[in-house]
């Protein structure tokens, strides 16, 4: 008998209505009934309802080094909270007064059933599938008193998320997938999941070890070295391999309206 095939699933709203999208083998979406979907006469939602968001910091050695900051010698762990969240082609909105915000493009983790106190080898098991994460930061407030980074983490809108939740069977390993960022179309930052210095079941067993996951609950795995400003008017690509193109336009604060 041959496997399922995998999924991926997504939300948009059209007409005021929010719609469950599928994206095929060819890369066109359609929803739940088969009819065509036009990626950009949609508002795109995260693909699924997030439970518990949790980040690690500084899981690429090289981007340690880059921020002149030492490996820390466990997972240095954050919240996000659903105030930042966006979905795909959202806007991500650049806060009045700040000197440096950037893009962290990172494989999500998405988790399928409750877990405590999961051991690493069964650690995949719980997992429901991967998506795109941008884990936008303000790095003037990533000082000690700051610590964890709350503030420069969680800005309305610093939560790229999507375009779709990637079914686990199309990732097969969650340690080999490339990591890219582009702005405006030049590539920023490269990378590979095969650096990270936690790995995914690694960061499942130590978070499970003190506190219960849920389905849908998510985990930010962290982002290599390439860092770089993201100013008014930029367009960011947020590339994982097997698992999809997060992209959204950076705008100022002061030039929304209300």
């Amino acid at each position: 008998m041959s496997a399922a095939p995998s999924w991926r699933s997504g939300r948009v709203v059209e007409h005021g209505r929010e719609v469950q999208v599928w994206q095929l083998d060819d890369g066109s979406v359609v929803s739940a009934a088969g009819r065509p979907i036009d990626e950009r006469a949609v508002q795109w939602l995260p693909p699924f309802e997030p439970g518990a968001m949790i980040a690690v910091a500084l899981n690429f050695s090289d981007h340690a080094a880059e921020l002149s900051l030492d490996e820390p010698e466990q997972p240095a762990l954050f919240p996000k909270f659903r105030n930042a969240l966006v979905g795909h082609r959202g806007r991500i909105v650049r806060p009045r007064g700040v000197e440096y915000m950037h893009y962290e493009t990172e494989l999500a983790v998405v988790i399928g059933r409750e877990a405590r106190r999961v051991r690493r080898h069964d650690a995949l098991d719980v997992v429901k599938g991967y998506t795109v994460a941008n884990d936008v930061v303000v790095r003037d407030f990533v000082i000690n008193h700051f610590r964890p980074p709350i503030k420069p983490k969680n800005f309305d809108t610093f939560l790229p998320l999507g375009p779709f939740l990637v079914d686990k069977a199309a990732v097969p390993d969650p340690q080999a997938l490339g990591i890219r960022t582009l702005v405006n179309g030049e590539e920023r930052q490269q990378g590979s999941t095969a650096n990270m210095m936690r790995s995914v079941a690694e960061l499942i067993e130590y978070i499970t070890e003190f506190m219960t996951l849920r389905e849908n609950d998510v985990l930010l795995t962290g982002t290599p070295k390439g860092i770089s400003h993201l100013r008014p008017g930029d367009v960011v690509s947020c590339q994982v391999e097997g698992v999809g193109e997060l992209v959204n336009e950076v705008v100022a604060e002061e030039d929304l309206a209300g």
